[in-house]
């Protein structure tokens, strides 16, 4: 009996230790700006399955996720549960499986079937070992080509390869892109086994465990076939006039007067504007290409004013939507400085770029890129250093010590710099203006200066949800309200709103089309269009309401601000683009009229950043920056969407040629 106990002992242990040695665990850092962020835990089980875990803090916000997969021999996932919360805390249950033949997937915001053979994307799930099986069932595939669920179809390009190097020990990992998931192919780096090894950036990076050190590596190579890639695009699909172009009897939008001007030709020759005027008195060359503008709107370029640049599909979007020039609001200083030069010599699609360079305190809720300081001569040295590099602004962010904000607009209002940015912790607007600052980016924080009471960390996602919460609230006749617009009329501050940011965070709901991309969601290539449905902060049946009709109170704040003349801007801070052209409807529907809202998009953009001699209006002398439009979007300012041609510096664009480049439709 005993040494049948004893056999079967050992039996066990020599199966619990086969079991362990067919067992695979990878381990990921997952890095912010060169510090560690959170991690990921992969197992894959000898039965099949793989289960993942994996969290992550940017400033207070980030996913904490548990999800277990079943893949069959095809790389097709078969099975996946997904739960947890997601990057704004809101819950996440996600369920996919495939049984007799028939494909079924779940969450709070999908629901669906279709037949088997297919891939399915969870919304919130382990991207990394998703995108290695899709990578693997798409190197199986006999055309190359794999179902996605609910919708589209995924193509596979071996972009490149390397052998890293790190501590001693050597890995062989190549690059994959895969097309059909967004808007620009989707960059995976896997190891010689398959396994997802991982996805280097500036900003957010996922590296296996022990080969961090090669995150600049991989990134460096990785860019360059992105630049690569939209080199290509750029040759394709900018048109270099060898002679005039004219737009000819069209209707012209008058910045100068916020005004519409009917039957008018403007001439462009190289990269300025040659003429200007009522049709019947412009002489156009006779070898000038001709562009008949009867029934469109010419304006002058778009100005995107709260943007974070990248590489890739950021630039094009911009141009295809008419936005020829940005003020990046804080990003690495390399990798701008490096896309602004392709912007600029044409190596690739983008608008003219201003930069604005960002200072943050250090701590757990830092922003992810920019620079940092914890004292104030750390601080001043910041702001030397980005004005050195040719910076016209710097905005500070929410973990700066306050009592740095005096200090910082000093120097930088000497050196001839504006000082804007989140309203830092620990104070409130009317403070972070008397300190100083010139503009205050985000309506949330104008609430916010009115809710010190209720509101007591900003460096989380309480600055919105405390909003969501009070928001509503504020007596916006009151006297504190009134006397904090008399007092940004003091000091002659500027509001960058991002509106259009805030309506999905607070209006859209799970399983319904988020408001901000229900205009342009049969645009989106179909993987891209899920996103529409995800909602944004959680809510309650008890709040759901009381964040909706706070919303409605940033829209009322808003158009009370301009009515007494605080200078509004024109901002996103979200998708490139299309995203300005939501910006000025909600500042539409806010109340403010459509021909001031295009002037605060031209004009007076052009004017703060100084540029109104070159750009902004529609003048003789004036570089060529334009956006042909069907219809007139004064009338109608949704007809903003409805781009046809784009000038930038004189250089001509298809607007839907653009998009579709980009996997996107046309605008109709």
């Amino acid at each position: 009996m005993r040494q049948s106990c004893l056999v079967s002992f050992v039996l066990l242990i020599l199966m619990a230790s086969a079991l362990a040695a067919s067992t695979e665990t990878l381990r990921y850092t997952i890095i912010s700006n060169g510090h560690t962020a959170g991690s990921e835990v992969d197992t894959f089980s000898p039965d099949g399955h793989v289960d993942s875990v994996f969290e992550f803090n940017d400033r207070g916000r980030g996913p904490k996720i548990t999800a277990r997969y079943i893949f069959g021999a095809d790389s097709l996932p078969t099975r996946a549960d997904v739960t947890g919360v997601d990057y704004l805390k809101a819950p996440v249950e996600e369920h996919f499986s495939v049984e007799n033949g028939t494909a079924s997937w779940k969450s709070s915001a999908e629901k669906g079937q279709a037949s088997a053979g297919g891939f399915y994307l969870t919304a919130n799930g382990a991207g990394g070992v998703e995108m290695a099986f899709l990578v693997g069932a798409l190197s199986k595939a006999k055309d190359g080509t794999v179902k996605l669920f609910p919708g589209g179809e995924a193509r596979l390009e071996r972009v490149g390869d390397t052998t890293i190097e790190s501590y001693g020990q050597k890995l062989h990992v190549t690059e994959f892109a895969v097309t059909g998931l967004d808007l620009t192919p989707a960059t995976v780096w896997l190891d010689d086994n398959g396994r997802y090894f991982g996805s280097p950036s500036k900003w957010f990076a996922w590296l296996r465990e022990g080969w961090e050190d090669t995150n600049q590596t991989l990134y460096e190579l990785q860019q360059k076939a992105e630049s690569d890639r939209v080199a290509k695009l750029a040759r394709e699909l900018a048109q270099h006039p060898a002679y005039a172009v004219a737009f000819e009897h069209v209707r012209v939008f008058d910045s100068e007067q916020a005004v519409i001007k009917e039957d008018q030709t403007v001439v462009v020759d190289g990269q300025r504007i040659a003429a200007a005027g009522d049709a019947a008195s412009i002489t156009v060359p006779a070898d000038a290409e001709r562009i008949d503008g009867r029934g469109k709107t010419l304006l002058p370029g778009l100005f995107d004013m709260h943007v974070h640049v990248s590489p890739g599909a950021d630039g094009i979007l911009h141009i295809a939507s008419g936005v020829t020039t940005v003020r990046d609001m804080g990003n690495n200083i390399d990798d701008i400085r490096e896309l602004q030069q392709h912007w600029d010599d044409g190596t690739a699609i983008g608008p003219h770029l201003w930069k604005s360079g960002i200072i943050d305190g250090r701590g757990p809720y830092q922003v992810p890129t920019g620079l940092y300081a914890d004292t104030v001569e750390e601080a001043l040295a910041d702001v030397n250093r980005y004005i050195d590099l040719g910076y016209i602004q710097i905005k500070l962010y929410s973990s700066l010590n306050p009592a740095f904000v005096a200090p910082i607009a000093k120097l930088a209002h000497e050196r001839g710099v504006r000082v804007s940015g989140h309203v830092l912790n620990g104070m409130i607007a009317s403070q972070f203006v008397e300190a100083g600052a010139d503009e205050i980016q985000h309506i949330n924080f104008i609430m916010l200066n009115f809710l010190g009471d209720k509101v007591k960390e900003t460096r989380t996602p309480e600055r919105f949800t405390g909003p969501g919460a009070y928001a509503a609230s504020i007596d916006l006749n009151s006297k504190p309200v009134n006397d904090f617009i008399q007092l940004l009329l003091d000091h002659h501050t500027t509001v960058d709103v991002t509106l259009a940011t805030f309506e999905g965070m607070f209006t859209a709901r799970p399983g319904q089309v988020a408001p901000d991309l229900a205009p342009v969601i049969d645009r989106l290539p179909a993987q891209l269009q899920r996103s529409a449905y995800h909602g944004g902060l959680a809510v309650t049946a008890a709040n759901d309401q009381t964040y909706k009709d706070s919303y409605a109170a940033m829209l009322r704040m808003t158009k009370k601000m301009y009515d007494a003349g605080v200078p509004i801007l024109a901002g996103t801070d979200s998708t490139p683009g299309i995203m300005l052209h939501r910006e000025l409807e909600m500042e539409v529907k806010a109340g403010i009229p459509a021909n001031k809202a295009l002037q605060i998009a031209t004009l007076n953009a052009a004017r703060l950043l100084k540029q109104d001699g070159n750009s902004g209006s529609i003048a003789a002398g004036k570089r060529a920056d334009l956006l042909l439009v069907e219809g007139n979007p004064v009338e109608n300012i949704s007809d903003i969407r409805r781009c046809r041609k784009v000038m930038k510096d004189g250089t001509l664009y298809d607007s839907g040629a653009l998009y579709q480049s980009l996997g996107m439709g046309p605008a109709k």
